[in-house]
């Protein structure tokens, strides 16, 4: 009776550690290997560890790199600490991600960043699904000071970058938030004589501003939608491109990746490669084309520039002004779009007169399909503008 009583004790015991210890079944050469399909990485590409440590729920990647493939050479990443690590179903979640700081040096260039960090990551099981599971996802990756510099002075440099997501609770449908601040570049060290000088005609030694970036994808009609895209320099300006199409779908990113690959793989192979490129073109065919927009706010730069390239025609920013305003309908009216042309005109006149905002969009009544805009470019160019429904206009 002991003997019956300490054997079903004992495996009592063994089945209360076994569940509470989930990360003792950890296979850490498993979560790389679906780390790196969740890359798509191909080819010799991907991260390759020099040892993997697996302690409880953290993994740690020693003497890690990322390899560029085709013989390309490797980024090094040295250790990887990935904690709070757990394993359902074959897919992993990963409550933090941290990687060494980058200090990387070669010829007269150096390249350092620190601070890197990914929280709350997840890597699919496979990637055949048809929902953001199929997908590798995080809820933010983070990094602090980025610098390049060159024979030991910086020539860029960015203070910090954080991209977050965040997926719907039906897992069809993420958005994602990149900012990147304090992004500085030193124009004095570019190597073309010419390009220096104009710059410095601009006077804008450097440059100092903001990237950003808003979006969101739903997976299943394939909607993508890039709603901001934006570089904010002082001095400059804004520009900021926005986006959406559809048909962006997981079938259409798996059908692509499966297509480059087969251009890496026969990169020599000249029939191979006009095979690829047909089919890639034919993939293009699925998308549909939603809307477009390109706006410009002035902060500057645009008096400068006339002023710059006026006195190189010995002339004046404001003469110069007139001249293009004159010039750009006869232009324009080359390309038989008389709507468009009356548009751009005033537009353009607008703007060089008290220089405020341009924007350029293109917002149909419905979605186009790629194959109807192609059609109408090679039938009918004029008729691109109806088809898109394009607009321009300034100062609004």
């Amino acid at each position: 009776m002991r003997y019956t009583t300490s054997a079903k004790l004992f495996a009592a015991g063994t089945a209360l550690f076994a569940f509470t210890s989930p990360a003792l079944a950890l296979d850490g050469n498993d979560l790389v290997n679906k780390l790196n399909a969740a890359l798509n990485a191909q080819n010799g590409m991907g991260i390759v560890a020099g040892s993997i440590t697996v302690d409880g729920s953290d993994v740690t990647l020693a003497d890690s790199r990322f390899e560029l493939g085709n013989g390309q050479g490797n980024l090094p990443l040295g250790t990887i600490e990935l904690e709070g690590v757990e394993e359902d179903t074959g897919a992993y979640t990963i409550e933090t991600v941290t990687f060494d700081d980058i200090d990387i040096t070669k010829e007269n260039f150096v390249v350092t960043a620190s601070d890197l960090s990914i929280s709350n990551m997840r890597i699919p099981a496979d990637n055949k699904g048809d929902t953001t599971d199929a997908v590798l996802s995080y809820e933010e990756a983070a990094a602090g000071p980025f610098e390049v510099k060159m024979d030991g002075k910086s020539i860029v440099s960015v203070g910090s970058s954080k991209m977050s997501t965040e997926v719907a609770s039906d897992k069809k449908s993420m958005k994602f938030d990149v900012q990147v601040a304090d992004i500085e570049a030193d124009l004095s060290t570019i190597q073309d004589p010419q390009a220096r000088q104009t710059v410095a005609d601009l006077g804008i030694t450097d440059i100092d501003g903001n990237m950003s970036m808003t979006g969101s994808w739903d997976v299943v009609p394939g909607t993508l939608a890039l709603e901001e895209y934006a570089f904010d320099f002082a001095n400059i300006g804004r520009l900021n491109m926005a986006f959406s199409l559809s048909g962006y779908t997981l079938d259409f990113m798996r059908a692509v990746n499966e297509t480059a690959k087969k251009v890496e793989a026969n990169a020599n192979n000249e029939q191979a490669q006009q095979a690829a490129g047909l089919a890639m073109l034919g993939l293009i065919q699925q998308l549909s084309f939603n809307s477009a927009e390109i706006r410009f706010d002035d902060a500057g730069i645009t008096t400068k520039a006339l002023d710059v390239a006026a006195k190189q025609q010995g002339t004046t920013g404001d003469q110069l002004a007139q001249m293009i305003k004159a010039m750009a309908p006869m232009m324009l009216a080359q390309y038989n779009m008389p709507e468009l042309q009356k548009a751009l005109t005033e537009a353009l006149n607008a703007y060089l007169d008290k220089p405020g905002s341009f924007t350029i969009s293109a917002k149909p009544e419905k979605s186009v399909p790629v194959p109807t805009i192609m059609g109408a470019a090679m039938a009918a160019p004029n008729t691109i503008p109806q088809v898109l429904g394009v607009k321009v206009t300034a100062n609004d």
